[in-house]
């Protein structure tokens, strides 16, 4: 968090400093003598642009009506296929039972209290 302060204020301080060197060239360049005025440059007429000839246009034959089209001729049926032996599959095994009780590790047990004679 340290590093972004110490980041902004380095970015503060540049931008103040750069603003202040905007305004130093700007008096700058205010103080000096008035330039001469630019000549201006002579124009250029450009030639007409050519014009597009005519081309001939393709005569479009004429489509027929709709309802003059013959009818789509009828598919026949599909020939029936015959019918294939179903696979029996053999039953799936049981799953095995997950233990719920928690053996007990030897290691971890607490020592046996000491018997007193």
């Amino acid at each position: 968090m340290a590093s972004f302060n110490c980041f902004a204020l380095v970015f503060v301080m540049a931008l103040s400093f750069a603003s202040t060197d905007v305004g130093v060239a700007a008096r700058h360049l205010l103080q000096l003598p008035q330039l001469p005025p630019m000549p201006t440059l002579p124009t250029t007429t450009l030639p007409p642009l050519p014009s597009i000839p005519n081309l001939p246009q393709p005569s479009i034959p004429a489509l027929p009506r709709p309802g003059a089209l013959p009818p789509l001729p009828i598919m026949p049926g599909l020939p029936t296929l015959p019918s294939v032996p179903r696979a029996t599959l053999p039953p799936l095994p049981s799953m095995p039972s997950i233990p719920t009780a928690i053996p007990s590790i030897p290691f971890l047990s607490p020592p046996p209290s000491p018997s007193t004679p």
